[in-house]
């Protein structure tokens, strides 16, 4: 498991107040993990500053797995006022 994978998955289960442990990239962030629409703008706030990147705010609706989290990190624009980590 990457290192991008592996942040993404402990952020997850900070914002949802989840065993790391818990959390698998197949999860759904919705059905399998218990998310709701309030949380995943706090997960996409905490993914940008953490990552130092500005993800596409279009992608959220369709980015309902933690495996498209990270391909969003990895594919998104560095932040021009953050140094990417």
């Amino acid at each position: 498991m990457s290192s991008v994978e592996e942040r993404v998955k402990q952020i997850t289960a900070r914002v949802l107040r989840l065993d790391p442990n818990a959390v698998e990239l197949e999860d759904h962030f919705y059905e399998d993990l218990g998310g709701e629409s309030i949380q995943s703008v706090e997960l996409f706030t905490r993914l940008e500053g953490e990552f130092g990147v500005e993800l596409d705010e279009n992608e959220s609706a369709t980015a309902q797995y933690v495996a498209d989290l990270v391909r969003m990190v990895d594919e998104a624009k560095p932040r021009l006022d953050c140094p990417r980590r």
